[in-house]
């Protein structure tokens, strides 16, 4: 453990941030999963509400920096083409 207060104010900061990107990384995996859940249930409804969903979480996770933008795009643009191939 650090013995100054500034590197110890920086351990706490930076556990407390390292644990928010964690959490919202795991919705965005969360949202994907379920896009691909309805998509493998068949229904088309299902899937394109959870595709908004998704795209809604994926864009506020790049938006907070989590997710570099073309990362987020890219997968944004996985799952749409994914709903947009089903029947």
């Amino acid at each position: 453990m650090a013995n100054i207060k500034s590197a110890k104010k920086r351990i706490l900061v930076n556990q407390k941030k390292a644990d928010r990107n964690k959490a919202i990384k795991s919705s965005v995996k969360t949202a994907m999963k379920k896009v691909f859940a309805a998509i493998e249930s068949g229904d088309k409804a299902a899937a394109t509400k959870e595709l908004a969903a998704a795209t809604k979480t994926i864009e506020m996770a790049a938006t907070k920096g989590i997710y570099h933008k073309n990362n987020a795009a890219r997968k944004v643009s996985r799952i749409s083409k994914a709903v947009n191939k089903m029947a």
